[in-house]
């Protein structure tokens, strides 16, 4: 098989349904995603978004690494897979939910982050993958509405943070693009492996921008310890735990994780930082859970 072939089909070691392990694997990773939204939030409060992209995968990789298994060496033939995965799923997001997370709201930020599986659908159809039935075009369309409707208050009036809306978009491709990228990389070398190189290669891509940024951000104590958690558990742990995951599953089932994301995101961001939620954004929600459920079901 091709290197594009793999890719495409991106296929999990257990293609039944979900064990024991699999729904724990899930739990753990969506309530971890779903607080790394409010901690992006309190680091790019003073932190410079170079200086939280930065830390945050040096921090990830940091912690991986202090675990035998991610010392495991990977040999050259999959060092591409390896840059996909850093560039695409931790260096851009990292820094691209910092740069939005300055503009929007966090939980905002985690309603768009439920349009992954799609993305990851998308990505997979692109790569090859022409499994696509109706169900999966109507997923499609329903969940590409869900997103315009979680946007739309950011979309319109004057000083509408369009860019910041944009900035998440781009993120959820990355993971759409990660996910389909990772399985493969994941059964052959362990996820703790793979994550721990991508997030270590992510650190050294980004840290031009952590430098340029140290004078303009404040390392007071609640951003900085904010980020060490954002790091160590949702850039690290989560990671990796969610390589098993997508390994174990598939891509396109795995990613379903990302539907209960937002529901963390948003109570959080509420209760937390008394954020606002508008009742088109929570219909807009529903649209792209009823999309994921469609996909999933295929």
């Amino acid at each position: 098989m091709n290197r594009r072939a793999e890719l495409a089909t991106a296929r999990g070691s257990n293609e039944g349904s979900f064990q024991r392990t699999d729904w724990v694997l899930m739990a753990t990773v969506s309530l971890v995603w779903g607080s790394s939204f409010l901690w992006i939030a309190i680091g790019v409060d003073s932190l410079e978004p170079g200086v939280v992209a930065c830390l945050r995968v040096a921090l990830g990789s940091a912690a991986l690494f202090m675990l035998p298994a991610s010392r495991r060496m990977i040999p050259r033939s999959d060092w591409f897979g390896i840059g996909i995965v850093a560039v695409a799923g931790n260096a851009g997001p990292a820094l691209m939910f910092a740069m939005a997370e300055q503009e929007i709201e966090s939980a905002l930020a985690g309603m768009i982050n439920s349009a992954a599986p799609i993305a990851t659908l998308v990505i997979a159809f692109v790569l090859g993958n022409r499994d696509v039935t109706k169900k999966v075009v109507l997923g499609i369309v329903l969940g590409f509405g869900g997103i315009v409707l979680m946007a739309w208050p950011s979309l319109v009036g004057v000083d509408a943070p369009v860019a910041g809306v944009l900035f998440v978009v781009l993120a959820v491709l990355g993971y759409g693009l990660t996910t389909n990228v990772i399985v493969p990389l994941q059964q052959r070398h362990g996820g703790l492996a793979v994550v721990a190189w991508a997030q270590a290669l992510s650190a050294l891509l980004l840290l031009p921008l952590l430098v340029i940024g140290i004078d303009g951000s404040d390392f007071s104590a609640k951003p900085v310890l904010a980020v060490l958690i954002l790091g160590v558990l949702g850039t690290g742990l989560a990671r990796a735990l969610s390589a098993t995951l997508f390994g174990r599953t598939g891509a396109q089932r795995g990613s379903v994780v990302t539907y209960f994301v937002p529901i963390v995101a948003i109570i959080l961001g509420v209760v937390v930082r008394d954020e606002t939620i508008e009742a088109i954004q929570l219909g807009g929600l529903a649209l792209v859970l009823s999309a994921g459920y469609l996909v999933a079901k295929t």
